[in-house]
């Protein structure tokens, strides 16, 4: 009698249910029985498979038929076979509709190198420089640190904050003013909560951005128009024709994916706007201190501390994975947005907040900082020159900061070199990733090249695969 488990803890360590009944015989059966499993995720990529005796008995069928289903799925690229490893399930194996097929389908290669924008080198890290505060900060903490405490954050980071942002990046803070969060997108999300709670009715946004960002506030309620874009930037100077608006969301220091920053007539375009409307300006300042060729561009919540909402993280400067992040806010705003934060997630993390103010304190963030400006320097330098020997013919713009360059591309070929390069293993996007559905105009075909993720171990040969698929 054929059963229908196999359980052969030596090799699975678990059991695994197998139905070899079905039209075409035995063989066919269990060849179709494993391709489902497969399929499914039952048998993941690298999973080692019972010997052919081994599943035979089991499952009470011939050896020779488990051989054979071996064999055949060997060939058809589901499973490899090697002397003294034992059958396993390919490591290339995805789920795929099964249309009746049983030959072998093509697969995309899992990406061996990343060139996605938005990230910094992980590798580089300052794991030891961060211990050494987090000891510091945990030796010195009160003991009522370890309470809720303040919905605002512990008065040690915001208060080193308020410094290091009025020296680094030209903020008016004060520490009561700022309001710690899990990043960015927390930030985000709680003015959405407070704008729409003063009943705006629409934030208008870049033309090109990030989408999860927009959806974030048409979840609070908002509408989510797109200012135009041309050769030098973002047009706010036509904030005003945009009736509903009582907000906008901005990228002024490096406009993301684009790479401008926002020209001085335009950030005032900008404050006029907010001041005459009585409107705000939510700055994401997400890569200011990564400026390469000559000193930051200062914030522009220093121009009127009343109508922007400043907005920063560690996300680049130290990792994404901290969920650190900070708003500084206008006096009105204050007390509502910490109700609200208060309401719904009362505090972040009190470790990694007191040991990032004992890292900026200490003067490691300012060395860390600088150290990585260097560091991306060199590899938007090698980017650069890279594309200058093969690529001649496309124009790279954006050059000037923060952690990924925009690279121009033939019309009509943006689709195929961001495909090109995923089955070359390569992550890459395309420009129009980043577009607002409701931009006007022709699409631009580019791509957005990050430079940052990559460790030094990586980069070599993630440029030499982006030069491969480059048209």
């Amino acid at each position: 009698m054929v059963k229908s488990w196999a359980t052969s803890p030596e090799t699975l360590g678990v059991d695994l249910h197998i139905d070899v009944s079905g039209a075409g015989g035995l063989r066919a059966g269990l060849m179709s029985a494993l391709r489902e499993a497969v399929r499914g995720g039952r048998l993941a990529p690298g999973a080692r498979l019972p010997s052919s005796r081994t599943l035979a008995a089991d499952l009470g069928i011939a050896r020779n038929t488990v051989a054979d289903a071996y064999a055949e799925l060997v060939a058809e690229g589901w499973l490899t076979a090697r002397q003294g490893s034992g059958t396993q399930v390919a490591r290339r194996a995805e789920a795929r509709q099964d249309r009746g097929h049983t030959h072998r389908l093509p697969t995309r290669r899992k990406p061996t190198y990343n060139l996605l924008a938005g990230a910094p080198d992980l590798a580089s890290f300052p794991r030891a420089e961060w211990l050494r505060a987090a000891r510091r900060a945990l030796t010195a903490a009160p003991h009522e640190a370890f309470g809720l405490g303040d919905p605002r954050g512990r008065i040690e980071l915001r208060t080193v904050l308020a410094d290091y942002l009025a020296r680094a990046r030209g903020v008016y803070a004060s520490p009561d003013r700022i309001v710690i969060c899990s990043g960015f997108v927390h930030g985000l999300t709680l003015m959405g909560r407070a704008l729409r709670a003063r009943r705006v009715r629409e934030v208008a946004v870049e033309a090109y951005g990030l989408d999860f960002h927009w959806k974030l506030l048409t979840e609070a309620g908002l509408r989510t128009p797109a200012l135009p874009l041309d050769e030098q930037g973002t047009r706010t100077e036509e904030l005003g024709e945009l009736r509903g608006a009582g907000a906008v969301l901005m990228t002024p220091a490096h406009q993301f994916p684009i790479g401008f920053p926002l020209l001085p007539d335009r950030r005032a375009a900008a404050v006029d706007w907010a001041r005459a409307r009585g409107g705000l300006i939510l700055e994401d300042d997400y890569d200011g201190e990564f400026r390469f060729d000559r000193q930051p561009v200062g914030a522009l919540q220093g121009l009127d501390p009343e109508h922007v909402v400043y907005l920063g993280t560690a996300s680049k400067s130290l990792a994404p994975g901290l969920r650190l992040g900070w708003m500084v806010l206008p006096e009105h705003l204050v007390d509502e947005v910490v109700e609200g934060k208060g309401l719904a997630d009362w505090s972040c993390g009190v470790l990694d907040q007191l040991t990032l103010a004992e890292f900026i304190s200490s003067g490691a963030y300012d060395r860390h900082v600088r150290g990585m400006r260097l560091h991306y320097r060199r590899r938007r330098d090698q980017l650069v020159t890279a594309l200058a020997e093969q690529a001649p013919h496309l124009h790279v713009s954006g050059v000037a900061a923060g952690l990924h360059v925009l690279l121009e591309l033939p019309p009509g070929t943006e689709r195929s070199v961001v495909q090109g390069a995923a089955w070359q293993g390569l992550a890459l996007e395309g420009l129009s990733r980043y577009r607002h559905p409701s931009t006007p105009g022709p699409r631009r075909d580019a791509l957005v090249i990050g430079y940052g993720t990559p460790s030094d171990s990586e980069w070599t040969g993630a440029l030499d695969a982006l030069m491969r698929v480059l048209p």
